[in-house]
C-alpha cells in the first residue's frame, strides 16, 4: 500500500478569554500569523486576535487507506484541543475539513510535468 497524505483544517473560535490570555495571544501573534500558516506534522495555529476571536489549525497526517482520513481528522481535533487546554484557552464551534492529497486534482504545473514525463 502507498502512503497517503491528509491535510486537516480545524476552525473555531476562542471563548471566554481573560484579559491576560488575550494579551498573551496578542504577544505571540507574529508566530501565529496567517502568512506563516502551513500544514505540518506538529500542526500550526493561526489567528488575528486583534480583529476577531476565530482561529484556524492546520496539520498534516498520513495513512494508508482512504478511511484513515477519519482518524486523521479526529487526531487533528485531539491535538488542537490538547494545545488549547494546556494553555487554559476556552474554545467553541470546532469544525473540521480534511483533504486526501492523493485525490486532489493536479495543478497546472503538475499536469505539465506529468505530460513531459509521460
Amino acid at each position: 500500500m502507498s502512503t497517503r497524505t491528509f491535510r486537516v483544517t480545524v476552525r473555531g473560535a476562542f471563548s471566554g478569554l481573560t484579559g491576560e490570555q488575550r494579551a498573551e495571544l496578542l504577544a505571540r501573534a507574529p508566530e501565529h500569523d496567517v502568512l506563516r500558516a502551513a500544514f505540518t506534522p506538529q500542526g500550526h495555529l493561526s489567528y488575528d486576535i486583534a480583529a476577531r476571536d476565530a482561529f484556524t489549525f492546520r496539520i498534516a497526517r498520513e495513512g494508508e487507506a482512504e478511511e484513515d482520513i477519519l482518524t486523521a481528522t479526529e487526531d487533528a481535533e485531539t491535538v488542537l484541543r490538547q494545545w488549547l487546554s494546556d494553555r487554559g484557552y476556552g474554545y467553541k464551534n470546532l469544525r473540521s475539513q480534511a483533504q486526501d492529497l492523493s485525490q486532489a486534482p493536479l495543478g497546472k504545473r503538475q499536469r505539465r510535468a506529468a505530460r513531459q514525463a509521460g
